[in-house]
């Protein structure tokens, strides 16, 4: 019986035997039956904006709306359903959709009412209701219910990305109470986070689904509620947003400065070189630069130096997203930490940032760099409370050292790394032949495996990992694939080694499921590409998705970074701590750059610099 039923219950015994104190105990119980409505969650700490603040302080609340503007769109799509393992989506289509609360850029672990006007958690944080706004629409008219709450729910679950059943693995039941009230059962344990993640939940039209499969790819573009409708699609090639002229919550407070542009135009482009001289043709307005290479050697053209062609960086304060090679453990050859740890010597940062990167970019050494909630030093004693009960499951160096990535010198080979890799490999069985080739000393199996790419792009980086694998008498193909070649690949797990990117927050939880999961590991389309089934490592997810506070929090996601480090599940790569755009001189930016880092939706077409720009040709 949940909380509500209770207390109903209760109300009933109240008003039959004890009707002359009814007045006093209904007061309790409802009390206890209602709880608290917000305008805003956070998951720990204060809100910083409070019930009836007029925008977020990074817009600008009186920019004008208006013009066209062309971003980029990397690779390829072949359909508008972004919330199925089927086909490779546009990521535009998910513009389309208003999720019931939306996350400001300046305040993690915080969300504020977007489709809900208010949020509630009950005392025993086992059910978290939302109150639809009366005025939310879908861009037929339709009114947003609460039975669309719930029939998004339970479809993406039944029917989506497998992720999306790991995501939302804490939650029994949802249910609509009335047509704007919407409540989530959680099941047993401590989710702290769990009211930010069902806010995150985009709400889809239940009656635009009712004749169509869910679980099938589509290009017909889809009914949503939020500020943009998809206008034209051209397949593969380009997808045309338009936004709403009569959108419902063009008011919010939460949408006051964003969504500005009247439409937005995805052109797609599989090579970014490509990519790039259509923006310096002017075919593209912005461009999000994440290679050093080209943010340095591609844009010395004669728009930029006239200030007509803007390159600039924005600071931001984001946690790092940890990038790296990762070794399928579900291959024989890198089931042994050892061999695993020895590729780490083998992969030279220094060389890699200072002949192909520019040196722009920093060494990743955690899996939340940049961020409070990287392992420093040595376990305190918060970490230690869930450490030592895993102590014969962890590898000893958890305990007893701060992990740092081999560092090398910044030549191609470092000889001090190439041996102490092939000391590693030799304690695992591995032995160099009299053919100089390196073989395993009971099987003479070749030290051999492909690196599955899905761009040429990583090809001169990576080669620094294949020249020194080879030059221990090993074996490396690089293979780079189109898109739908490599998601299809690592979705089934058909890979030996590929570049992975997990992208974290400043309040880690259910995610840690799918990326790290034991769970996770044979599911085909789940992030644990890396195959990882290690009941430690899921003792520490359960800890830290159950944390009280936000010391405790901070103090087990270091728990398990640790964990993750010691056992070698990848190559640390890099990370960059600025956003890099370039883009014409059209656009009015705001002052104040968001702490998560700047995004194009705050930005907004200014029509002087706009026919000024037309003007100089």
């Amino acid at each position: 019986m949940n909380a509500r039923r209770i207390t109903q219950f209760l109300a009933s015994v109240t008003l039959c035997t004890l009707a002359g104190f009814a007045p006093v105990l209904i007061g309790v119980v409802a009390k206890a039956q209602e709880p608290e409505r917000h305008h805003g969650f956070a998951i720990h700490g204060d809100l910083k904006y409070g019930p009836d603040f007029p925008h977020f302080d990074y817009v600008n609340p009186d920019a004008p709306k208006g013009g066209t503007v062309t971003r980029l769109g990397r690779g390829t799509f072949d359909s508008l359903n972004p919330f199925i393992i089927k086909g490779t989506p546009a990521g535009a289509a998910a513009a389309v959709y208003d999720t019931l609360m939306t996350q400001p850029m300046d305040e993690p672990n915080t969300e504020y009412g977007l489709l809900a006007e208010w949020i509630s958690v009950s005392d025993d944080k086992r059910t978290v209701t939302f109150g639809l706004r009366p005025e939310a629409r879908f861009h037929d008219g339709h009114p947003v219910e609460a039975t669309d709450v719930v029939w998004t729910f339970d479809t993406l679950r039944e029917k989506g990305a497998p992720l999306y059943r790991y995501y939302y693995s804490a939650v029994d039941k949802a249910v609509a109470v009335d047509a704007h009230t919407v409540e989530f059962h959680l099941g047993e344990g401590m989710n702290q986070e769990m009211p930010v993640i069902l806010g995150q939940l985009p709400v889809l039209p239940e009656h635009y689904w009712a004749d169509k499969d869910f679980a099938t790819t589509t290009l017909e573009p889809p009914l949503g509620s939020g500020p943009y409708r998809v206008a034209d699609v051209d397949a593969g090639k380009a997808i045309t947003l338009e936004r709403v002229e009569d959108y419902w919550g063009a008011d919010l407070p939460v949408n006051i400065g964003i969504n500005n542009f009247d439409r937005i135009v995805y052109q797609y482009y599989r090579d970014p070189v490509v990519a790039i001289e259509a923006l310096k043709a002017g075919e593209i307005d912005i461009r999000y630069e994440n290679s050093s290479k080209f943010w340095a050697t591609a844009y010395d053209v004669p728009a930029v130096e006239k200030g007509r062609l803007i390159k600039r960086e924005f600071p931001h304060h984001r946690v790092a997203p940890m990038q790296g090679y990762i070794f399928n453990l579900r291959r024989p050859l890198f089931q042994d930490p050892k061999v695993r740890e020895a590729l780490t010597y083998l992969w030279n940062f220094e060389w890699v940032n200072k002949t192909i990167m520019y040196d722009s970019y920093v060494r990743t050494d955690s899996y939340f760099d940049n961020s409070d909630l990287e392992a420093t030093g040595t376990p305190g004693p918060l970490e230690m409370e869930v450490l030592e009960p895993l102590r014969d499951q962890l590898p000893p160096r958890v305990f007893t050292q701060d992990y740092a990535p081999p560092a090398s010198a910044p030549t191609d080979m470092d000889r001090n790394n190439l041996k102490a890799a092939l000391g590693l490999l030799k304690e695992a069985g591995w032995v160099v032949n009299e053919n100089r080739k390196l073989v395993h000393g009971e099987t003479g199996e070749p030290f051999a495996f492909e690196i599955l790419l899905h761009s040429d792009q990583f090809v001169p980086h990576t080669q620094s990992l294949e020249r020194a694998v080879e030059r221990l008498g090993g074996d490396v193909e690089i293979r780079p694939v189109d898109d739908a070649q490599y998601q299809n690949r690592v979705d089934n797990f058909d890979f030996d080694m590929t570049i992975e990117l997990f992208g974290q927050s400043h309040s880690p939880g259910n995610e840690q499921l799918d990326f790290w999961g034991s769970a996770a590991a044979d599911r085909p389309g789940s992030r644990n590409a890396i195959g990882i089934k290690n009941p430690a490592i899921d003792t520490l997810i359960e800890k830290l998705i159950a944390s009280p506070d936000r010391e405790t929090l901070v103090a087990r996601t270091k728990a398990l970074d640790r964990a993750l480090l010691w056992n070698f599940y990848l190559i640390p790569m890099y990370h960059s701590e600025a956003d890099r755009y370039i883009y014409w001189d059209k656009f009015g930016i705001p002052e104040t750059v968001p702490s998560q880092g700047m995004t194009p939706e705050i930005w907004w077409v200014d029509p002087e610099k706009a026919a000024a720009l037309g003007k100089a040709g």
